[in-house]
């Protein structure tokens, strides 16, 4: 049954249409690069709202209200997933359900709902199926809101939907407050932390193990970049009030062209994690700069997103916090991934990521959430916007 099928029959009662969206999106295998058929029924929903207008580029879509409000606020989600590790299809389970996780449980037990098992419930189709609740249902919001629902986010940074939108159409995206759906627990995640990823590269000359004397052995060679990553201490900033935990990490290692040879070459791939006291430019020279932690040895650059600062001192991340905090108790606190509020820093526009389903659950087998959490995040943002 396609998005726009399912609107039609959506009852009026706000949770069950939220449940019914919340199920539909996630019955829809969307895998990154096997998004077009969520995009399509998106799409096709959101042009079935006389009150928003409508805009596509592969599969991103982007629908926005114009009302003529002061204030416009971009409600940002992506529609794609990691793959899938035998949690697709989708199941509701009960809180009593061997599926069901104890602090997921609780939730529901708290909430008397039911849980939702498989792959995207957190990361973050329950935070989309909030955001397409809102786009069908509130005509006269307080502020112009823009929904932007964007593919390739769990991918390599080239091929993300929004990234591709901000460099071709930077007109859709234009706003003054920006929430990313990510996934915090219906809590508040401020900024982030930045990425870059590399590989360190040793040389040597290739040579028959039995007269190893003739080469030089590249892995060995690699001992003194483990030996540096060894020695590296990792640093809490702290930044706006928020203390950001920073990271430095191989990730993958290769080299060796044969069992009996020695190796020519050896690679050791690095992802730095790095606070939002730094530009992006300040953090690949403390990598790879001439005074940086590799400095002496060639590298090949592979991925590189800048951090985000906090942003908490606007007027509305002020009002998101107060209502967060009255309807959960949580406090703001650091976000320590990537995310594509980094994409709305850039563009001057502050962004917090705020979203249904724990973090510690995205891109596990057991990726779940209580139907009562995506519930109070819906409602915190209609409250928030209407």
């Amino acid at each position: 049954m396609s998005l726009m099928t399912l609107f039609e029959n959506l009852p009026d009662d706000s949770a069950q249409a939220l449940k019914q969206l919340l199920w539909d999106i996630m019955s829809a295998r969307s895998v990154s690069d096997e998004e077009t058929p969520l995009a399509d029924d998106i799409e096709t929903f959101l042009r079935a709202q006389p009150h928003l207008s409508v805009h596509r580029l592969g599969d991103t879509v982007v629908a926005s209200t114009s009302l003529g409000r002061p204030t416009r606020v971009i409600l940002a989600g992506h529609i794609d997933t990691v793959p899938i590790i035998d949690n697709f299809p989708p199941a509701w389970c009960e809180p009593t359900d061997e599926k069901a996780l104890p602090n997921v449980a609780a939730q529901a037990e708290a909430g008397a709902s039911q849980i939702l098992w498989g792959r995207g419930a957190t990361d973050m189709k329950s935070s989309d199926a909030a955001f397409l609740l809102l786009a069908a249902r509130l005509t006269q919001p307080k502020y112009d809101i823009t929904y932007i629902f964007y593919d390739h986010e769990e991918v390599v940074a080239e091929k993300n939907g929004l990234r591709k939108v901000v460099a071709t159409h930077p007109e859709w995206v234009t706003g003054d407050f920006a929430i990313i759906g990510e996934p915090t627990s219906t809590g508040i995640e401020a900024g982030c932390n930045g990425t870059i990823r590399f590989d360190v590269i040793t040389h040597g000359v290739a040579a028959h193990s039995a007269r190893a004397w003739m080469g030089e052995n590249a892995i060995h060679k690699a001992a003194e970049i483990l030996n540096r990553l060894n020695a590296y201490e990792p640093q809490t900033v702290t930044v706006d009030g928020l203390d950001y935990r920073e990271g430095l990490n191989a990730t993958l290692i290769s080299g060796g062209k044969g069992t009996n040879i020695i190796p020519d070459e050896c690679r050791v791939h690095v992802n730095y994690r790095f606070a939002p006291d730094k530009t992006l430019e300040q953090a690949v020279a403390s990598m790879v700069g001439d005074d940086g932690i590799f400095a002496g040895f060639d590298y090949e650059m592979k991925d590189e997103s800048p951090a985000a600062r906090p942003g908490m001192n606007t007027p509305m991340a002020e009002d998101l916090a107060q209502f967060v905090e009255e309807r959960t108790g949580k406090k703001p606190l650091a976000k320590l991934g990537w995310t594509d509020v980094a994409r709305f820093s850039s563009l001057g526009i502050p962004a917090v990521n705020f979203g249904a389903g724990d973090p510690l659950l995205a891109h596990k087998h057991e990726e779940q959430v209580s139907f009562s959490e995506v519930m109070r995040y819906a409602e915190i943002l209609r409250d928030l916007l209407s």
